[in-house]
């Protein structure tokens, strides 16, 4: 790991899409990075369900974390080049939760999964893999 602390990774998102997401991150380590996000209004479809958009932002998140924190010594940074959801449920209320881990931690690539539940009963309801390209100095 790169050494950042959990605390570091709790404020990464402020001012940005996971903060204004309500996006909390609860572990980071060099097996998983968990994450929940409260389900409200704000998060929503207009039809009364949990925006896909919601979903996809809070596993893209759990999993670019995990990058950063996995990143090779040098490496300035990353960018997400592929990234794949299939829906399998939804939740109207409580809270969804999120497990990344990676499957490919390569010099020019890194290759995340995550698994996002609901809260209130660990139902799948979407599953996620996303390829991040690994940015070196010019």
């Amino acid at each position: 790991m790169t050494g950042k602390t959990l605390e570091y990774f709790k404020g990464f998102g402020k001012g940005h899409l996971p903060g204004y997401l309500g996006v909390e991150i609860l572990a980071v380590g060099p097996e998983a990075v968990e994450s929940r996000m409260a389900v409200r209004k704000e998060v929503m479809a207009p039809n009364g369900y949990l925006h896909a958009a919601s979903v996809i932002a809070l596993a893209d998140t759990s999993c670019g974390y995990g990058c950063v924190a996995r990143l090779p010594e040098g490496a300035r940074g990353f960018t997400t080049i592929e990234l794949k959801s299939n829906f399998l449920g939804t939740t109207r209320e409580g809270g969804i939760c999120c497990r990344a881990t990676p499957v490919h931690l390569g010099r020019t690539t890194q290759v995340w999964d995550a698994v996002v539940t609901r809260e209130a009963d660990a139902k799948t309801i979407a599953l996620f893999r996303c390829t991040q390209l690994v940015l070196w100095p010019k």
